[in-house]
């Protein structure tokens, strides 16, 4: 059960847009996580520690010493509501991004509008004072970038109808402004002030990126540029491994004085000439990998191979 599970979600991955990938990639963290806890203890040191080394600290010698945090931080979540509505959020806003701008465009707008946040978040702590004095603040999550993808939906199409369950229809202008309003509320009230300005920076990137986008500046481009080099090199080698693992074949040319050639497939309940059996098995091949050949069709293809 658990490796058809496993399979599912790993086709899924293979074949989905970069929005499925990035929230399978999310789950799978929050997953590992979970799992961590129960063998260690949701509380103990020992898991706070990991998730500290992962996450975005307010101390700036941390952050040069762990650069990574700056992406990591925004891959992780605290707990089942938290990723539950990030993931959520993310799936409807990132579809209406995708479907106006491109899918090329949901990567950066996830990295740079939690870059964003991450930097909203440190220099708050920092600078406004509501941080504990000597007390290392910790920024976790993917609101920030969500709340990029709120805004630019928003930017983007302003008049686009949701229909919320006992509400309704309501315009996506209206929803991105309660968000927005929800966030103020909150650090009025003082309910976790750093990351709610995170999400305010979120926002405030999405609506730029959004505004630079139609000027003609595409601010993710350099990021989407990099991802796109690092796609393509690990392609090239998946491929390359790929065919060494397949048998090589050469052309070949069906005898003419013989006509068409008849050998049985196994199994078959009918005879297919020498092109159509050489067809169905390099499409067998295809589908299920050379392995799943018997003896009889790999035969075949290695006589094959020594046509001219």
């Amino acid at each position: 059960m658990f490796k058809s599970i496993y399979e599912d979600i790993k086709r899924q991955f293979q074949s989905g847009n970069i929005l499925t990938r990035i929230i399978i990639f999310n789950i799978a963290v929050f997953v590992v996580f979970l799992l961590i806890s129960v063998f260690t203890g949701f509380n103990s040191s020992i898991y706070n520690n990991i998730q500290n080394w992962l996450s975005l600290s307010s101390n700036a010698w941390e952050i040069l010493t762990r650069p990574w945090t700056i992406i990591t931080h925004m891959f992780m979540h605290a707990g089942f509501g938290h990723i539950f509505w990030n993931m959520l959020l993310l799936y409807w806003f990132g579809r209406i991004v995708g479907d106006f701008i491109g899918d090329k465009k949901i990567l950066p707008l996830y990295i740079l509008g939690g870059l964003v946040g991450g930097i909203f978040y440190y220099l708050s702590y920092n600078y406004l004072g509501y941080g504990t004095a000597g007390v290392t603040g910790y920024a976790l999550g993917a609101s920030a970038a969500v709340m990029a993808f709120v805004a630019a939906s928003a930017y983007l199409s302003p008049d686009y109808e949701f229909n919320l369950l006992i509400i309704g229809p309501v315009k996506l202008k209206f929803i991105a402004a309660t968000l927005l309003i929800l966030d103020l509320v909150f650090i009025g009230k003082g309910s976790n002030t750093g990351g709610h300005i995170a999400h305010i920076g979120g926002f405030c990137y999405g609506a730029l990126y959004v505004y630079m986008l139609r000027n003609g500046t595409d601010l993710g481009e350099p990021l989407n540029d990099g991802y796109e080099k690092i796609k393509s090199f690990f392609d090239k080698n998946t491929a390359a491994k790929n065919k060494e693992k397949s048998p090589v074949f050469v052309r070949y040319k069906a005898p003419e004085s013989s006509g068409k050639r008849k050998r049985r497939i196994k199994n078959d309940s009918v005879d297919l000439s020498y092109e159509e059996q050489l067809d169905k098995i390099l499409e067998k091949i295809k589908g299920s990998g050379y392995d799943s050949l018997d003896a009889e069709e790999k035969e075949f293809l290695i006589q094959a191979s020594k046509k001219d």
